[in-house]
């Protein structure tokens, strides 16, 4: 009988539970094996939908024999299945990175401890008659019974592995009643205690199979390649049991497929006799002469198929597999597949829906898998726990390699100063190593799979070195990996997380190395960012031993929730009343929980992009194409080129790639006309290499790379827009707290108090409603919450301007210049800014800005920006811009950004981190005009390449904002114009800005011209 001490007993790891093995569905005939429609199988039921449901807050309010067969559930009520109870109206979701939300006192769980009661009726065909009835659940968070009408079936815990049960005794024809118990807790859930979402249930499929008395249990496949990685040996090892007393014998065939024909088969094992209630392993090794081989670049499957006959030859069942041939090695000291060293463009993946928590559809693991092939990543570590088995499918079909990890993280002990509290107590030893058994048995066939790893983050001890001795019993043909490992007793290579790039590069450098080393983690993507990856790159490129990494992480954890008024937004830890958590601490990825791409990822598509391109002679089009593919000659890549001048192409061509084998490089030309004489604007050169043909993740076109070059242009002159030559006479009217400067269409008032413009008027409409004034602040990026700490011990988000000067002098009938002197401070410290500001207005309208500042004291080592903040008229919400775009862009992730001619409104520009940040920012802008959409605008332009930001929101909004329904828009636009802009870096988890890309403050000047403008909303391209 089942007791709750079950829950508290680390050395109980299941009763009942089936031994683990390979995932797959059995057939009765080739043709439905073929179809890989696990639906379309007669041997396979899913059990999904609407099951009755009991919550309890305390096990103890668990109603008594609910699991008998004629319990009366008319009051209860349904859930989805699969599905996480918090989600589904039952208790709360809680989010914990590091913390365990219960009292630590292992292997004891309070006693209060949420409980969920499932039943569902289940109607059997009645072809199973006579044949063994399994039922299997691939994920229950985090322990379970299960009840087959009112019969005991078992128990298990580990929630994200497969538990299997035998309930052939328990079924009978008509309906049959399943009843499940799932605890929230148990001694398991000290090994769970991941960077995630604490959530309950039943949340991946349950599901019936039928199997023959005779049938294959279990079946091993391993492929090698010979020393020149040519010719395959594939090794098939079977179990076949036999649960019948009438039936001994069989044969056991194997049929070997590409695109469904066959190219070798054979006899496994033929006349065998198994005996009764008994399990007969049989084995056979296979050449295969030259097949192709399987890599995430050309990720070539052929179909296995296993045919079990009986003693007069009839089938019993045919067994569909996809299988790859490739070898993976430790040589020379590197990690090679299929001879050949490889880089991981990798990424870190939790499983995740925005509104069903830990429960992913086959179609959003397909998309998640689609957009990563798309954005040039080429591997995935399933952090930190086995993903849902149809996932590996996915990767070997579409070409990804996978880290398989482990269900197994003790972070929580860390937290008080215990890191191998558990991992180096034998005690724990068989919890340890189960979980990795059953995670090697149920994957072990996936090609696509080259790594197992023992866990995460759950310090060291002899448990691990117990995984990796029976790790390498059940598959000596992967890698294992644990980053824990500092000594590398128990791992195959050489892991670290968030190490910085001279760290990387001393690791590189160090004598005799054996291991390759990768970074599991690293480029943490909270909020607005990464920033530096280019730096991490280019060193993965020098350095032999160097091989690449997984940014963490692939998508923000958010669940969607909507305010009282319908507002939708992503909650994060603390917005359920989840206590302790981390705040939002889950919202670190690549792409929002939406699956809309970041800026970061865009980034992160460029940085790893497979093929670089470099200039020896631009002006000429000579140009040095290196691919970065590991196996892949650029044959499948189109060349296509244009020039582009004021955004607009002037001439396009495409050249036809030579073949450019992987790893090589290859000179070629672009024949393009030589403009340069013809323009004095600024021209480009653009590369695109697409794809030649569709391929299972992108159709033809898609964009893999590019490249752009700057075309030079000396001598140029700034040709003025005509109207734009004529001056009106000036005058100055002066009283004691504003100046007002008048021309003939524009009048400009300048506060004496606050040394900034307060209405500015041209041609009857307003230009420019406050400002311009000096800004060293901005709302924080999650990637600034360490340096925040010193920025604001300093004062420097509360700077008081101090207007110490205001003059006004004449130069001439036409032209009138503005002084303002000022002390920019903040309270309570010594330190400061003397700063200076110089208006030259012209009778035209137009006005040059001069500014200066000069630092003094002791200020911060570091600021966020320096540069003017004003506000403009809500109405001039169009922008345009000759800069970086169409992405945001910051110093330190802006390789992903063309220069050209951008078109966005002020909406557009805005990208909606989950938790509110700085964001929006455009580098290297050469002018930027603000407009209506109709007629009228602001033009601006700086003596230097600038930064450029607007928002509806000022950066006191941003900065107070959690969520973004508290954003609500102002009735004017804040528009950034920046000289400097401190850079992003990954400081959330992993290093700050590299120096080059830090603002060190120090004495600075630059000019800004703003120039309003009626008619042509795009004075820009008459300039």
């Amino acid at each position: 009988m089942f007791t709750k001490e079950d829950i508290s007993n680390q050395t109980l790891l299941h009763r009942n539970r089936l031994k683990p093995r390979t995932h797959f569905i059995s057939y009765k005939r080739e043709e439905e094996a073929l179809c890989w429609n696990r639906e379309a199988a007669p041997t396979f039921q899913l059990l999904n939908g609407n099951w009755k449901f009991f919550h309890a807050e305390h096990s103890i309010l668990v109603p008594m024999n609910f699991y008998e067969e004629n319990y009366d559930s008319s009051e209860w009520k349904t859930i989805q299945v699969p599905g996480v109870w918090q989600l589904q109206g039952y208790g709360k979701p809680h989010y914990t990175d590091l913390y365990y939300p219960i009292p630590i006192n292992p292997p004891h769980v309070p006693e209060k401890n949420s409980t969920g009661c499932y039943l569902r009726e289940i109607y059997l065909p009645s072809d199973w008659d006579g044949q063994n009835i399994h039922v299997c659940f691939e994920g229950v968070d985090s322990a379970f019974y299960v009840w087959m009408n009112g019969h005991e079936v078992g128990f298990s815990k580990g929630s994200r592995l497969t538990a299997e049960f035998d309930v052939t005794p328990y079924v009978k024809k008509g309906k049959n009643v399943i009843a499940v118990k799932v605890h929230q807790w148990s001694d398991g859930s000290y090994l769970e205690d991941q960077d995630m979402w604490w959530l309950s249930g039943i949340f991946r499929d349950v599901y019936l199979l039928s199997l023959p008395t005779i049938h294959v249990y279990d079946f091993q496949i391993k492929t090698d390649l010979d020393e020149q990685y040519e010719d395959a040996k594939m090794s098939i090892k079977a179990k076949v049991r036999n649960t019948s007393t009438s039936q001994k014998s069989f044969t056991l065939e194997y049929k070997l497929m590409d695109n469904y024909e066959s190219i070798n088969e054979g006899i496994i094992s033929t006349g065998e006799q198994v005996e009764a209630k008994d399990e007969l392993s049989v084995t056979l090794d296979v050449n295969v002469v030259a097949p192709r081989k399987w890599s995430a670049e050309e990720p070539n499957l052929y179909s296995l198929l296993l045919l079990l006959k009986d003693e007069q030859g009839q089938l019993i069942e045919v067994i569909p597999y996809r299988i790859g041939f490739r070898k993976i090695e430790i040589k020379n000291g590197n990690l090679k597949v299929n001879g050949k060293n490889i880089m991981f463009k990798g990424v870190n993946r939790h499983d995740h829906d925005p509104d069903t928590g830990r429960t992913v559809s086959l179609e959003k693991m397909r998309q998640d898998i689609v957009m990563m092939k798309q954005y040039n990543i080429n591997a995935v570590r399933t952090a930190h726990y086995p993903n849902d088995p149809r996932f590996y499918d996915l990767c070997d079909e579409y070409g990804l390699y996978v880290i398989d990890e482990t269900d197994l993280e003790t972070h929580g002990f860390e937290f008080i100063g215990d890191a191998n509290r558990l991992s180096d107590n034998p005690e724990w030893e068989a919890a340890y190593v189960e979980r990795l058994e059953r995670m090697v048995e149920r994957d072990k066939n996936h090609p696509s799979i080259i790594m197992w790893s023992l866990g995460n983050e759950s310090g060291f001890g002899c448990n691990f070195e117990a995984m990796y001795k029976r790790c390498k019993e059940i598959d000596d043909t992967r890698i294992v990996h644990y980053e824990g490992d500092r000594e590398t007793k128990a791992t195959d290579i050489f892991s670290t997380m968030y190490s910085s790039v001279d760290r990387i590069i001393e690791f590189a450098n160090e004598q005799n190395w054996q291991k390759p080393h990768i970074l599991c983690e690293y480029a943490h993507a909270m909020g607005n960012g990464p920033g530096g990856l280019k730096e991490y790159w280019d060193a993965f490129y020098q350095y032999k031993r160097l091989q690449g990494g997984f940014v963490w992480e692939w998508i923000d954890h958010g669940l969607r929730q909507f305010t009282e008024n319908g507002e939708e937004y992503f909650a994060y830890g603390g917005n359920f009343g989840d206590v302790p958590n981390n705040s939002n601490f889950c919202i670190d990825g690549l792409i929002r929980p939406d699956r809309t791409p970041s800026p970061g990822l865009v980034q992160y598509k460029k940085v790893i992009e497979p093929i670089i391109v470099t200039s020896t002679n631009i002006e000429n089009g000579d140009l040095v194409i290196e691919n970065r593919y590991d196996f892949l000659s650029l044959d499948h890549i189109d060349l296509s080129w244009n020039i582009t001048e004021n955004g607009k192409i002037i001439e396009s061509g495409n050249i036809e790639l030579p073949k450019v084998p992987a790893g090589e490089k290859i000179g070629i030309s672009i024949p393009f006309k030589n403009h340069l004489l013809l323009s004095n604007r600024d021209q480009y050169l653009n590369i695109s290499f697409t794809l030649k043909q569709n391929t299972l993740w992108a159709n033809q076109g898609h964009e893999i790379a590019w490249a752009q070059f700057k075309l030079t242009v000396e001598n140029r002159s700034l040709k003025q827009k005509s109207n734009y030559n004529n001056n009106w006479p000036l005058t100055i009217e002066e009283n004691d707290t504003n100046l007002i400067i008048k021309g003939s269409e524009f009048d400009i008032n300048f506060s004496k108090v606050h040394g900034t413009i307060t209405k500015w008027i041209f041609k009857g409409q307003t230009v420019m409603l406050e400002g311009p004034r000096m800004n060293f602040w901005r709302a924080m990026t999650d990637n600034e919450m360490y340096i925040v700490k010193e920025w604001k011990e300093s004062y420097l988000h509360q700077l008081e301007h101090d207007t110490k000067l205001i003059e006004c002098e004449q130069i001439d009938e036409f032209t009138v210049k503005v002084h303002i002197g000022t002390n920019i401070a903040p309270l309570v410290v010594d330190w400061g800014i003397d700063g200076k500001y110089e208006y030259t207005i012209f009778g035209n309208g137009q006005i040059k800005l001069s500014v200066n500042g000069l630092p003094y004291g002791k200020f911060p080592s570091t600021w966020p920006k320096v540069g003017l903040e004003m506000k403009i008229p809500v109405n001039l919400s169009h922008a345009s811009w000759h800069g970086r775009g169409q992405w945001e862009s910051y110093p330190d992730s802006k390789l992903a950004c063309k220069m050209g001619i951008y078109k966005m409104t002020v909406d557009e520009m805005f990208f909606p981190y989950v938790f509110p940040q700085e964001n929006g920012n455009r580098t290297d802008v050469k002018w930027a005009s603000f407009h209506n959409g109709v007629n009228f605008g602001l033009y601006t332009k700086g003596n230097t390449s600038m930064n450029m930001s607007a928002h509806y929101f000022t950066k006191e909004d941003i900065e107070e904002a959690q969520h973004h329904y508290q954003l609500k828009k102002r009735d004017f636009i804040t528009l950034n114009l920046d000289h400097q802009v401190n850079g992003l870096g990954s400081n959330s988890c992993g290093p700050g800005p590299f120096p080059e890309y830090q603002l060190k403050p120090k004495a600075f000047g630059y000019e800004v011209t703003f120039i309003p403008y009626i008619g042509a909303t795009e004075l820009a391209n008459d300039l």
